[in-house]
């Protein structure tokens, strides 16, 4: 005799799977991937590589030997991890820094609060910033492009973010001469230090973010309205003063695109309608413009991310669809 089985709505069934989308983010990295390895060289390829392989395991022996339960590193969430923590570091970042950092990301910013989908904060932003604070010279030394022989030993420069940081400091515009024009931003080429192995090449990240909008891995509100929002900020600031850059050098400069694009969306951490996301961007792309412009560290992506996934559970409570049926009152 056939069962009939009953069960709560909804009954609709999708092809979306925590799987499919953590490989869909990270085939999206790819084009940002390749062209750190071709400017950075084996400094890249050696700093992305520890970094996954340092989250897969610690998420492996945490899962196993720690929380007592069947290890899911194949579900692609450490692997992702992993390469977005990577994309932030330096590409001459000591191998033993590089693993802490993997601890810290997985162990305290995933695993500490259960694992996958009970994270608050973007687990890869966690280890970032708790090694820029820890180790803030080792995290501050940028590459120069081009260093494709040497690891430990590449060449260091000032980052289009510092000159920006050094004009507002010394109220001089002139420093803003040096910095490269939009379109060697665009393409990641920078003549000087160029910043972290993942936001290189701003060009790689907007197609990255093309792919995932193809696939509805993420929608277009968090990133746009990040962007946006420090499109305008600086731009008046640029119209009020010259010592402040002008808005699309903010945009293509530093962890911006990364961060809007592949670390902000985080489903877990970011707010669910689309009203709270808008919210989110535009509170991250204030809070980055001023901690990049009057803060102590020339990049505030990081920081913005993290302070606004905290009010993540705030946005969600009070900016709701309207249930269906649901009267209200006059």
């Amino acid at each position: 005799m056939a069962k009939f089985i009953v069960s709560l709505s909804p009954h609709a069934h999708g092809k979306d799977s925590v799987e499919r989308n953590m490989y869909g983010v990270i085939l999206a990295l790819v084009p940002a991937l390749l062209v750190s390895f071709l400017y950075f060289g084996i400094g890249s390829v050696v700093v992305c590589a520890v970094s996954v392989a340092a989250c897969v395991f610690f998420e492996w022996v945490i899962s196993k030997y720690v929380m007592g339960r069947q290890p899911s590193i194949t579900d692609g969430s450490a692997i992702l991890t992993g390469l977005l923590l990577g994309f932030n570091l330096p590409s001459n970042l000591p191998l033993w820094i590089i693993i802490i950092g993997a601890l810290v990301a997985i162990g305290i910013g995933k695993m500490t609060f259960g694992g996958l989908g009970c994270n608050p904060f973007n687990p890869a932003l966690v280890g970032r910033c708790f090694l820029l604070v820890s180790f803030p010279a080792q995290m501050t030394s940028w590459p120069v492009v081009g260093q494709l022989t040497s690891y430990a030993d590449a060449a260091t420069g000032a980052t289009p973010l510092s000159l920006m940081k050094t004009a507002i400091k010394e109220g001089d515009a002139s420093y803003l001469e040096q910095l490269p024009d939009s379109l060697t931003l665009l393409l990641g080429n920078v003549p000087e230090g160029a910043g972290t192995i993942g936001e290189v090449c701003a060009l790689a990240l907007l197609i990255g973010l093309v792919y995932m909008l193809w696939r509805k891995i993420i929608t277009w509100h968090i990133p746009v309205s990040i962007i946006a929002t420090v499109f305008v900020f600086c731009g008046l600031l640029h119209l009020a003063s010259p010592i402040y850059a002008d808005p699309v050098s903010a945009i293509l400069s530093g962890g911006l695109m990364l961060g809007a694009i592949f670390m902000a969306t985080d489903y877990v951490t970011s707010p669910m309608t689309h009203k709270g996301q808008l919210i989110y961007g535009v509170c991250i792309g204030l809070l980055t413009v001023i901690i990049r412009n009057w803060g102590s560290y020339p990049e505030g992506m990081s920081f913005a991310i993290l302070i606004m996934n905290a009010f993540t559970p705030l946005i969600n409570t009070y900016i709701k669809p309207k249930r269906f049926g649901e009267v209200v009152s006059k």
